[in-house]
């Protein structure tokens, strides 16, 4: 299978393995969900999927041979997200604004009800294995560390905003040894660290991803209340869920003010002094390893002012949104 991407152009996939599980369900559910959550309305254009993201960070890990399991890892990684990917924080009472972490509470979970577990089965796979984060350090680590899921969403908004042309130049610079991921030298690690900077100022932690993930919320939220949906719902497409909710709006004037608030068509003000509601944004800032005068040093060792942007960037972001009426 030939698979043309938009960071790492054209690979060849010939594992079974891979093939079954992009083909199943759980993952191609994921060409339907938006990898920020609904974007459209603040920055028209801009948008990937899950999909693309998931494929993007198997790819990167087949790139730079990590192990078949690995690249299993990665691949399914990101299966568990609902319609509107970490919206559904803003939703469900057991979702937290700071962390975005309601997929990672139910992967486990929701990997063991899919097709999943019996394509790794028939290629003799380890599930427990599979589902074992600290067996690859390499897909997933903790904030500020690089791993590959940070390292493709990263450069694939960068591509997808146009922020740079492409990502030949961190990949001349990238290497894996003992398990980790460093930069050449200083110059490109700290190049890498200020692109993630700009991109987490800008998209996942600014004031239009805090409008999106409330608003979309709230319409969800209300939605739920009044069974149009249900909570299983929830776990088909963005477009499903938008299509049960949509012969409610012109009966629900509440629904369809909220519908309006969620595509960015009435006015929406940040004022501390003057809000309805205070919203958190997850925020997240990068400190890579990188070579420096024959050592191995974080951009923060080399750069001092890092360290600081480092610590202040590592919290949540809170907005105060006042709403039209």
């Amino acid at each position: 299978m030939k698979y043309e991407d938009k960071v790492y152009g054209d690979v060849e996939i010939n594992d079974l393995v891979i093939l079954d599980l992009i083909n199943c369900g759980a993952l191609q559910r994921l060409k339907n969900i938006d990898q920020s959550g609904y974007f459209e309305p603040h920055f028209p254009g801009i948008k990937y999927s899950r999909f693309e993201h998931s494929m993007g960070v198997y790819l990167l890990l087949k790139i730079y041979n990590t192990s078949i399991e690995e690249q299993i890892a990665g691949l399914i990684h990101d299966v568990s997200h609902s319609a509107f990917s970490h919206c559904i924080d803003y939703v469900l009472n057991f979702g937290s604004q700071k962390n975005h972490d309601h997929q990672d509470n139910i992967f486990e979970d929701f990997v063991r009800k899919s097709e999943i577990p019996e394509i790794l089965k028939k290629y003799n796979f380890n599930l427990e294995y599979i589902l074992n984060d600290k067996n690859f350090p390499l897909k997933e680590r903790e904030l500020p560390d690089l791993c590959a899921d940070r390292i493709d969403y990263s450069l694939r908004t960068a591509i997808s905003t146009k922020e740079i042309p492409n990502a030949k130049y961190f990949f001349n610079n990238l290497i894996v040894e003992n398990n980790n991921w460093f930069f050449k030298n200083f110059e490109s690690a700290e190049k890498y660290a200020e692109l993630f900077l700009k991109i987490n100022t800008t998209y996942y932690s600014g004031l239009p991803s805090a409008l999106m993930f409330q608003t979309v919320g709230d319409y969800l939220k209300y939605a739920l209340k009044n069974n149009y949906i249900n909570e299983n719902d929830l776990y088909t497409t963005d477009e499903e869920v938008l299509e049960k909710i949509k012969p409610f709006l012109e009966k629900d004037g509440k629904l369809k003010l909220l519908f309006d608030r969620m595509n960015n068509k009435t006015d929406i003000k940040n004022d501390k002094n003057d809000y309805d509601v205070s919203v958190f944004c997850k925020s997240r800032v990068v400190d890579p390893l990188c070579f420096y005068n024959g050592e191995i040093k974080r951009v923060s060792d080399v750069g001092s002012e890092w360290r600081e942007i480092i610590k202040e960037e590592s919290k949540p972001k809170e907005y105060f949104l006042k709403f039209e009426k």
